[in-house]
């Protein structure tokens, strides 16, 4: 079992595996509410099994190959699926970089766990991918996600206008980064 364990001991991250797909597409459809306004508006057939299972065999192989890596967000006391942190867009050669992304079940925000788990993510892809850089961009309004990513050590790059369609809507970003050199002081 492939498991990267949090300091605290609240939760952990693990790669996503096909087994998870159904416990993921639970989450999602019980959180589509309070995910949306965050999200692009997606394709009824996203919320099925079989493209949780796509998705998460899009990070699965070769660590030093894939262009995804996938992490379930889980409670170390229950092994509940509570969240996603995904490293996307993996680029290698002279970029060495990826985007980050995230979300957490609301019932499980304002705990900390995000936090924590994308320090595990940076970790992760920084001292086991060998990445240079992280970007991730985030909406001005989403001010619990702005916490996150400062709180992680990310600093902000500027704001990008009319950078993602989200719900239908082209939505600015404010976007954030930190380099390995960054991460290790």
């Amino acid at each position: 079992m492939d498991l990267i364990i949090s300091k605290n001991k609240n939760i952990y991250l693990q790669h996503l595996r096909t087994e998870h797909a159904q416990a993921l597409l639970d989450l999602r459809l019980r959180n589509h509410d309070y995910l949306q306004p965050f999200e692009p508006i997606r394709d009824p057939s996203y919320f099925t099994v079989e493209i949780q299972e796509k998705d998460i065999l899009s990070g699965l192989g070769d660590i030093g190959e894939a262009s995804s890596q996938l992490f379930g967000i889980f409670l170390s006391v229950t092994d509940e699926l509570i969240g996603r942190v995904a490293l996307t867009g993996i680029a290698r050669g002279p970029f060495q970089n990826a985007n980050l992304g995230y979300f957490i079940a609301q019932e499980q925000q304002g705990k900390g766990y995000m936090t924590e788990a994308v320090k595990l993510a940076a970790r992760y892809a920084f001292n086991e991918l060998g990445l240079h850089r992280i970007q991730a961009g985030v909406m001005p309004r989403n001010t619990p996600s702005q916490r996150v990513i400062e709180k992680v050590g990310f600093r902000c790059e500027g704001l990008a206008k009319r950078y993602l369609r989200i719900n239908g809507v082209w939505e600015d970003h404010q976007l954030f980064a930190v380099t390995s050199e960054e991460w290790e002081k």
